[in-house]
């Protein structure tokens, strides 16, 4: 909740690819540095996961994978191993869940550094719990005076990553869009913004009361089909706002990014051509404002509504970048796959073209960041149902060219 932590750690070492330089000089999707042991495939509570499959025909209108074996499950963030969460009964008034934390856990070296930069903005800023410590962020909740709020800060391990740079630059992403937000007021609702140092990666927003759609990056249990309607909802109508201010720029460079999945053989020959005889056709067409990272995880389901949270991969893509991020996490739900895709297609040809490539690329990011040496059969399990997904995204474009 409340953190970028949700975009996975790879769980075996790996040679990444570098991050794109995005259309407008940003950096593309973010990447993740590799840990040098897999992490073990568990959930947030620390129990493994059920695998769930759908089979039959998909939201594509294609057929679908078969069935996997009972046995097994998704793999959820490693970093959210890396958390020191202890859960224990809710306190009344307290919002954000039932966590409680060992009073220890804020006397670590990374955690005291990071309250040290809180206070410079917020001297009334009194920390109540670690949500996390991970290798990115460090996210503690806490008050200022009454009111509840969290405070987000860049954690001391991303400065000794390669990555680093990019970290930095995705955090300041993040400030500049909150404080665009106090200005010209999104149609969603998010967190409100309190304060923020952009020099030190200090981010001090408002503590929504809510619990997160899903705990894990591909979730096992799905939410229901209310709350996947009104998310959609939610998303949709960020997606069609047009703000007027020149902080958000386009984030990913599509045709880089088809460059350098066919470089490593995630694209077939074909299959890099048909993504760009699509791309070509999509050369007039206005792009859209995203989250960039729609993923469960960063979208808290408030009594007031969807939440989104996680800003920091906010700007223009392709029309459909959200709406093929949640379908390529929600393979549990075949409904809901139906349901993102007919939202695609409504936009006519084009909008649906679109959305097929953007759930390629997206789909070639999981399979990417998931199929490692060294995993365990619940992951291969996963692995084996993003390949699936990404040939079925694969007919579903040759589909596409074939009828222009």
């Amino acid at each position: 909740m409340y953190s970028s932590a949700t975009t996975p750690t790879p769980t075996a070492t790996r040679t990444a690819l570098r991050p794109p330089t995005a259309a407008a000089g940003r950096p593309g999707p973010k990447q993740v540095p590799p840990p040098s042991r897999p992490a073990a495939p568990r959930g947030a509570d620390g129990r493994t996961t059920d695998a769930r499959v759908p089979a039959g025909r998909t939201a594509l209108g294609l057929r679908g994978p078969e069935a996997a074996p009972p046995a097994g499950g998704r793999i959820p963030l490693a970093r959210q191993a890396d958390g020191r969460v202890l859960r224990g009964p809710h306190r009344p008034g307290q919002p954000g869940g039932p966590e409680r934390i060992d009073p220890s856990s804020l006397q670590t070296p990374a955690v005291r550094a990071a309250l040290a930069s809180v206070a410079r903005i917020c001297p009334a800023f009194t920390p109540r719990q670690v949500l996390r410590e991970g290798s990115r962020h460090i996210l503690v909740a806490g008050t200022i005076g009454r009111a509840p709020v969290v405070a987000k800060c860049l954690a001391p391990q991303a400065v000794r990553s390669e990555y680093f740079e990019q970290l930095v630059a995705d955090f300041h992403h993040e400030v500049a869009v909150y404080r665009a937000f106090v200005r010209h007021r999104p149609p969603v609702r998010l967190p409100r913004l309190v304060a923020a140092d952009h020099d030190r990666c200090v981010l001090v927003m408002e503590r929504v009361p809510g619990r997160p759609a899903a705990r894990e990056r591909h979730p096992v249990n799905a939410p229901t089909p209310g709350e996947v309607r009104a998310l959609l909802t939610a998303v949709r109508t960020l997606n069609l706002w047009r703000p007027p201010t020149d902080v958000f720029q386009p984030r990913m460079d599509y045709q880089l990014e088809i460059a350098r999945y066919h470089s490593v053989g995630q694209l077939t020959d074909r299959d890099a051509g048909d993504l760009r005889g699509l791309l070509h056709g999509l050369g007039h067409t206005p792009l859209q404002l995203c989250h960039g990272d729609a993923l469960l995880s960063n979208m808290l389901l408030a009594p007031s509504g969807p939440v989104l949270v996680d800003w920091e991969q906010a700007g223009w893509y392709l029309p459909g970048y959200d709406l093929a991020v949640l379908w390529s996490v929600l393979s549990g739900d075949t409904a809901a796959r139906r349901q993102i895709s007919q939202l695609a297609q409504s936009g006519g040809t084009l909008a649906r073209d679109a959305f097929l490539v953007n759930l390629v690329l997206v789909l070639m990011r999981e399979i990417r960041l998931y199929d490692v040496p060294g995993a365990g059969e619940e992951q291969r399990i996963m692995i084996r149902r993003l390949y699936d997904d990404a040939a079925l995204a694969r007919r579903a474009v040759r589909a596409a060219v074939g009828t222009r």
